[in-house]
């Protein structure tokens, strides 16, 4: 893994790990709330995993509920690696949907959306929530023993050093930024309509943080795009089934 910064808008710096086979086509990594690039392992592709602003090695910077800031965020990184794929995890999902709102698909050769959402605010449908997630708010955002419990429902089946290494990333962004995230109100119909890229949306039938309503939401208003359910799996895809995710993934790249 080779760890490089690159620049935003505004100054602040962003974590980007590079990892995996150095010769692939790029794929952009975008995790979701309170993790790290470190939650993705693809050892078959090229990978750049975003640390996103105020988690992991990034700085924690800027107006976290402005989506033309996340775009910026994304677009350095896009600019550092050239066209790419790119993946967007829970929160990463609606990450991609700034990106698209202010630069369209400028530097993207195809999009996943995993476990995503890709709008936010009461009763926005691209941010249904499930009980998991609801359970979890707004304990988790300051108090760490309810963050411990969010990091082991998420996805169950998973074996426990796995969550423990989520709950320890979790832990480590600020309660300020934990809190800033859902304080958005978004929504993302006509930006979706827009997208005119390859698109994969993958979700578990178990997830019970983001709803598969979300799912079907997305894959509903995006042309062209493909659906694709995963039996017996909650939030997780990429760790939870591994194999599957990786079989998607590289019919996308």
């Amino acid at each position: 893994m080779q760890l490089t910064h690159v620049t935003s808008a505004g100054g602040g710096q962003l974590a980007v790990r590079e990892a995996g086979t150095s010769d692939g086509p790029p794929v952009v990594l975008i995790h979701g709330w309170v993790q790290s690039g470190e939650v993705w392992d693809l050892p078959g592709f090229h990978t750049y995993a975003l640390d996103l602003r105020g988690h992991g090695l990034s700085d924690d910077f800027g107006d976290y509920r402005d989506g033309a800031q996340w775009a910026a965020d994304l677009k350095a990184v896009l600019d550092h690696t050239g066209t790419a794929t790119v993946v967007g995890w829970s929160y990463g999902g609606l990450v991609i949907a700034d990106y698209v709102r202010h630069h369209g698909t400028a530097n993207v050769n195809a999009l996943v959306l995993v476990s995503a959402i890709t709008e936010i605010g009461r009763r926005r449908p691209g941010g249904a929530t499930g009980p998991v997630m609801r359970r979890a708010l707004p304990d988790a955002i300051t108090n760490d023993d309810a963050m411990r419990e969010f990091q082991r429902a998420q996805a169950p089946a998973l074996p426990v050093e796995t969550v423990d290494k989520l709950t320890v990333t979790a832990l480590k962004v600020p309660p300020k930024v934990r809190g800033e995230l859902f304080r958005r109100d978004v929504g993302s119909a006509d930006v979706l309509e827009t997208i005119d890229v390859p698109t994969l949306v993958v979700h578990g039938e178990a997830d019970l943080v983001v709803a598969p309503e979300a799912a079907e939401y997305a894959a509903g208003l995006i042309p062209g795009a493909e659906l694709s359910w995963y039996a017996d799996t909650a939030h997780v895809p990429f760790l939870e089934r591994p194999a599957e995710f990786a079989r998607d993934l590289a019919r996308f790249v």
